[in-house]
This record gives structure tokens, sequence and C-alpha cells, in this order.
């Protein structure tokens, strides 16, 4: 980005661009192991939830990671033809389907939770790393922002549609 005449960019517009930056680079950095970015995203919550001792559903896991419940299933088939995970139902609940990493995909996450904490040291090396000050305080802020509700957008509002004569 230049630092020209142009105006200032938005918050949501630099938000909007460090996301899809580190998209990238978690794509790019997770491809020789068979995984895309939002695959990493389940397979390494995943990884913790099992870690604390939880067998997650996929709706569980959808809204730890902020991701669609639709598209966490999309991907839990995916990861479970590659042998990855493995899905079950939940004997309380024979409408959920529960989540486990396998021994494989077990390997595979902590190769890729590796890859991706290395790329994290070096996109937060201009805060001072990982462990810095700044980078705490950053990662507050996001939590900030992340908690605040926002509220859906009404298609028929009367204030947003347009009057004809």
């Amino acid at each position: 980005m230049s630092k020209g005449s142009s105006p200032s960019p938005t918050p949501g517009f630099l938000v909007w661009r460090l996301a899809n930056k580190w998209r990238v680079a978690v794509d790019r950095a997770v491809a020789p192991l068979g995984l895309t970015h939002a695959q990493y995203v389940l397979v390494a919550s995943l990884h913790g939830m099992q870690r604390a001792g939880e067998r997650p559903s996929q709706r569980r896991l959808a809204d730890h990671t902020g991701l669609e419940a639709l598209y966490v299933s999309k991907l839990a088939r995916a990861l479970e033809s590659a042998g990855l995970i493995e899905r079950t139902r939940d004997p309380r609940d024979p409408r959920a389907v529960q989540l486990a990493l396998t021994k494989q995909g077990q390997a595979v996450t902590r190769q890729a939770i590796a890859v991706v904490q290395g790329l994290l040291q070096q996109l937060l090396e201009p805060l001072g790393g990982l462990d810095a000050l700044r980078t705490r305080a950053f990662t507050d802020e996001l939590t900030t922002l992340l908690d605040v509700p926002l509220a859906p957008s009404v298609p028929n509002d009367q204030s947003t549609q347009r009057r004809t004569p």
C-alpha cells in the first residue's frame, strides 16, 4: 500500500487485508501437508479441544471456530476422506456428529501447528514477536472487537428502501 495522497485506509479495509494476507500465507504454508487454511483451523482447533479432554460435535466446533456449521460439515467430510479425522454419532444425541483426530491426523496437525507458529512469529515480529507486550495488547484489542455482537442487517428495513414516485 502506498502512502501517497490517497485517503487513509479504514480499519475495516485493514482488517480485511490482514485477514486475506494471513489466509494466503497459511494456505501456502500448510499446502505441503495436504491442508487448506480452513482445514487447518478445523484440525488445530480440534487438537486443542481434544487435549482439553473434549470430543466436540460439529456444531460445537463451528461455534468455536466461527465457521458456518454446514462448512464445518463439508470440511469434516473431506478430512475424514483423507484419514485425518473420524466422525461418529454422539451417543447422547443421535442427530449430532462428534469429531476426533485420527493418529495420522494428530501427526499432521502437530506438523501444521509448528509451521503456522513459525509463520505467526514472522507476522508478529514488527510488534516484537509472539511474547511481546505489543502483541498481547494487539491480541486484547482483536478479542475486544471479536466479542462485539453485530446486529444482522435487515433487508426490508424501511429506512434502507428506495422510494419510487
